[in-house]
């Protein structure tokens, strides 16, 4: 096993997103290198189930260690919560922001979303089988329609986590919450 670097941060973007811009562009302004994997391009155009294995492998061969710190937003949370379900309970630290966790939709502007394995992580959350990651936080917006947070607290809850829901908040948290979210997590 090859072991990440402490300040090396393995980050899994939202859909479409980049490992250098909005939070992985923050968190290489805070000194840390960022791996992981871009939601664009080749690794986009992968069976979702080669994605999740990807994923864990990068996982076990590069950042299982104590030290390693995983950040995942909106659907690659989901992507880590997925990877997680092929490995043992993660052992590095863990922070989840605006995470899918199964479908949704919204009625006021007719948009929705059915990731693959949409139930998945409910049934086995719910069975008491989800590999639960040690150490793991997790924070959604209050008004998140994606990432609705009854289903984030109800997930959380089945899996014996806190989830935080920030008082105000939409699917892209706040600047401000997340830049003092970052200083106390990655202090």
């Amino acid at each position: 096993m090859t072991r990440s670097n402490p300040k090396t941060i393995y980050y899994l973007p939202g859909h479409g997103g980049r490992l250098g811009t909005g939070l992985g562009e923050a968190l290489l302004g805070r000194g840390y290198d960022v791996a992981g994997r871009e939601t664009v391009g080749e690794f986009k155009d992968i069976p979702f189930s080669q994605q999740i294995a990807i994923i864990a492998e990068d996982l076990k061969t590069h950042y299982w260690h104590e030290e390693a710190q995983v950040i995942a937003n909106s659907f690659g949370a989901y992507l880590f919560l997925n990877a997680q379900t092929l490995i043992k309970p993660y052992v590095g630290k863990v922070l989840l922001l605006s995470p899918i966790v199964g479908e949704f939709s919204n009625e006021d502007n007719g948009m929705g979303f059915i990731p693959p394995h949409s139930g998945r992580l409910a049934q086995l959350a719910e069975a008491g089988t989800y590999p639960v990651p040690q150490h793991c936080e997790i924070h959604v917006g209050e008004h998140d329609w994606q990432s609705n947070p009854a289903n984030v607290t109800k997930l959380a809850r089945l899996l014996g986590l806190s989830a935080t829901v920030v008082p105000g908040g939409g699917h892209m948290l706040d600047k401000r919450y997340v830049s003092a979210l970052l200083e106390r997590w990655l202090g």
